[in-house]
């Protein structure tokens, strides 16, 4: 375990912004927590998160170097919660195990990726999760959740709900040996997909058409959650807007695209301060450079306030604000 005092999470946030922790906590997979006064955040590669200001308590990080993931001989992968989710993929198609292909690129971590229950191109992280190993910080205790149990739903979960209290440790994801592409998101099909490798890299080539690199402009990818309506909502706005992409949500209703109603109102490109829209996709926020969490928020609200003033639909945001 190492422990570090008043430092900086710059580098531990993937929108650049320049707060301090009081206390960062970093511990390997196995090792035991210390213990926690509040306030406290555990945090994955952050993301997710726009920090507004300094953090008065202690972050606590599962140090991404501390263990390997593992197959099994059933095709199981269990991976360390603190490994980059990215790397994890690229582990598996070097082992011969698919599946997980089009969650490439996304930034974050592993255990990250459960809390959120990411997604991207037809595929989200609770399709191919079998079991969660989590640390019960209330309890002291270490316990082993199902899918099923994990109660995934749109970019949220079980752990989403009870924010502080569980540090996932382990993910197992039900893998195959065969290769078999998912082409369910459409555009992939004019995509090279031949081989799991093929259809990673266009995956990837795709979402950084689309995003801005970490490295290049801070940001949390995708900063608002596609809202879903009810079908006398969806028959209104598409009477009006008969453009308006939209589809039929898992949980029912209407899923209408966030990056769409953004645009429509008018916000791709433009900036407030030193935070932007991204000019090749309305649902991210940027960092232009040197921007504050404050700014974002600010950013943020004015496109919210927008959309919902044009459209009668607000959205929420998938970021986490801190």
């Amino acid at each position: 375990m190492k422990v570090y005092e008043n430092i900086s999470l710059k580098s531990h946030n993937t929108f650049g912004i320049d707060v301090k922790a009081r206390r960062l906590v970093v511990v390997g997979t196995d090792e035991p927590l210390p213990a926690l006064e509040e306030p406290y955040l555990i945090l994955g590669a952050g993301s997710d998160v726009v920090f507004t200001r300094d953090y008065p308590g202690t972050v606590v990080l599962l140090d991404p170097a501390a263990a390997d993931a593992v197959l099994q001989a059933d095709g199981t992968v269990v991976a360390p919660a603190g490994m980059v989710l990215d790397s994890l993929i690229q582990w598996t198609l070097e082992r011969g195990v698919y599946g997980l292909e089009n969650l490439s690129a996304i930034p974050g971590t592993v255990g990250a990726s459960v809390v959120q229950n990411v997604g991207a191109y037809g595929v989200e992280a609770k399709d191919v999760v079998s079991r969660v190993e989590a640390y019960d910080l209330r309890e002291r205790r270490t316990v082993a959740f199902s899918a099923d149990e994990c109660r995934f739903g749109y970019r949220t979960s079980l752990f989403k709900g009870e924010p502080g209290r569980w540090l996932i440790r382990r993910v197992h994801y039900r893998l195959a040996h065969t290769f078999e592409p998912n082409l369910t998101y459409r555009t992939l099909e004019a995509l090279p997909h031949a081989t799991a490798a093929e259809l990673r890299q266009s995956i990837t080539d795709l979402r950084w058409s689309k995003l801005p690199r970490p490295e290049e402009h801070g940001s949390a990818g995708s900063f608002f959650k596609n809202p879903v309506v009810d079908e006398s909502v969806c028959r209104r706005l598409k009477a009006e807007y008969p453009d308006m992409p939209e589809a039929h949500a898992a949980e029912g209703g209407y899923k209408l695209s966030a990056g769409w109603l953004i645009d429509r109102a008018g916000w791709k490109g433009r900036t407030m301060g030193r935070a932007g829209v991204w000019p090749q996709n309305a649902l991210v926020l940027y960092n232009t450079g040197g921007c504050t969490g404050a700014e974002v928020v600010t950013l943020a609200e004015a496109v919210r306030q927008d959309v919902q003033r044009r459209f009668g639909i607000g959205l929420e945001p998938e970021a986490i604000i801190v």
